[in-house]
């Protein structure tokens, strides 16, 4: 894969698609590691119960939109994307805690 330019220096479509493409690979390389730290919180903890914190939940939503509008980014998708990411996180970490406990 060729190296990616920096969206500002983008003239053609295929170096956006080769930007694109570099992001998401960082982006699933990434979220391998936040789901390795969703079975490491299903080995944890003892209670399934403990699986669904509503309150950690709202304060990663806030800060992930926090940290969009720092970014200049609209803090209504990020809040979405956020949901979503964190619902199946959640649903990813009750999976493997039941996994794990066989």
């Amino acid at each position: 894969m060729e190296k990616a330019i920096e969206p500002e220096l983008c003239r053609t479509m295929k170096e956006v698609r080769q930007g694109v493409d570099a992001i998401d690979a960082e982006l699933v390389a990434l979220l391998a590691q936040r789901f390795g730290y969703m079975r490491a919180a299903a080995r944890i903890k003892q209670d399934r119960s403990a699986v669904r914190d509503e309150d950690r939940k709202r304060a990663v939503i806030e800060a992930a939109v926090a940290a969009a509008r720092a970014q200049g980014m609209p803090d209504d998708f990020i809040a979405r994307l956020w949901e979503d990411l964190v619902e199946t996180s959640i649903a990813y970490e009750d999976g493997e805690w039941v996994r794990q406990r066989g």
